[in-house]
């Protein structure tokens, strides 16, 4: 399949899987998915030059997803199927439409790819600015593939950025996942956690936005997003700014499936869109702009079924339209 003619300012790295999520009649509906595809659409549907690095299957499901990558106007460093198979998962809503996840990812497309690959590809971009991985892709097994490519990206002065997305339920040894989780942060200056994935790290602290504090001091990294849920997010910066928005009114939540990946999309979107950013000291306005812009692409995300990521339009106008409360918190 052809590329479209973008210039990538960001590279994504892991999964891309078939999501079978069951439906009240018992059945299962395949739906494209994955942490880290979710977050790429949802990049390039904003707007922003998005190249994703992993090969896809030469099965029917890998065609779907690679179709589903380019017309949003991803570029695929690997254009070639692979004749792996695609990865599935199993995903259960509960009542409130808050999934649960069972994968099958032995001898997949997604997995069948090296650190020196992923650093080949991007040294083949000089336009990139930022690199992003999480999820499955931190499952220990995993490590020999995307840590030395996280080295690698901040030794070349990319921003890189981690999504902790923590999935314990599919993971056997839960000490070995906290450990290789917490290994990859260590490279990231950008790490987005939800109040759910300080709990599965295992980090003692008064309440989440204390364990947040506690996540980011303990890593290189310069500014953090944790998500807390219909309480809204936080911002926080190494040099002790916090920030805290929700919007004024309750969404009306369809399900919450790619709610993470559409507000780290949103962020590091309305980041790539600043300039002059300084992490380490945000002023006041530019990360006010950044959070909104991130909770706004969450909210229309859980508004409908699945993860259907919204355009940068779409964003911008639910900001407008319904602007969020945020307040305002400075502390060390």
């Amino acid at each position: 399949m052809e590329n479209p003619k973008i210039t990538p300012k960001i590279a994504t790295a892991g999964e891309a899987l078939i999501d079978l999520i069951g439906r009240p009649d018992g059945l299962f509906e395949p739906c494209l998915g994955g942490s880290v595809f979710n977050f790429t659409r949802a990049m390039a549907r904003q707007r922003i030059g998005t190249l994703y690095l992993n090969p896809l299957s030469a099965d029917r499901f890998g065609r779907r997803l690679a179709q589903a990558l380019l017309a949003d106007g991803v570029q695929l460093a690997r254009p070639e199927p692979v004749q792996q198979t695609t990865s599935l998962a199993v995903v259960a809503l509960s009542d409130s439409g808050h999934p649960d996840y069972a994968f099958y990812r032995q001898g997949v497309a997604d997995r069948a790819v090296s650190a020196d690959e992923l650093m080949r590809s991007c040294e083949a971009v000089p336009t990139l600015e930022m690199v992003c991985s999480g999820c499955l892709a931190l499952a220990p097994e995993d490590a020999a593939i995307y840590l030395p490519w996280l080295a690698a990206c901040r030794q070349a002065g990319k921003t890189v950025v981690v999504d902790a997305n923590l999935r314990p339920s599919v993971m056997p040894d839960m000490a070995a996942y906290r450990c290789n989780v917490l290994a990859a942060l260590a490279f990231a200056d950008v790490i987005k956690a939800s109040d759910e994935d300080l709990d599965h790290l295992g980090i003692v602290g008064a309440g989440a936005l204390d364990k947040a504090k506690i996540l980011l001091a303990s890593t290189g990294a310069r500014l953090m997003a944790l998500t807390l849920g219909g309480q809204g997010a936080c911002l926080l910066t190494r040099s002790g700014q916090v920030w805290h928005a929700r919007e004024s009114d309750p969404v009306d939540v369809v399900d919450t499936v790619g709610a993470g990946d559409c507000f780290l999309a949103g962020l590091l979107t309305a980041m790539l869109l600043e300039d002059g950013l300084v992490l380490e000291a945000l002023a006041d306005a530019p990360a006010r702009r950044i959070l909104s812009h991130a909770l706004a692409s969450a909210s229309l995300c859980v508004m409908r079924r699945g993860c259907v990521p919204p355009s940068r339009e779409e964003v911008l106008a639910r900001m407008q339209n319904f602007p969020c409360q945020l307040t305002f918190e400075m502390g060390v």
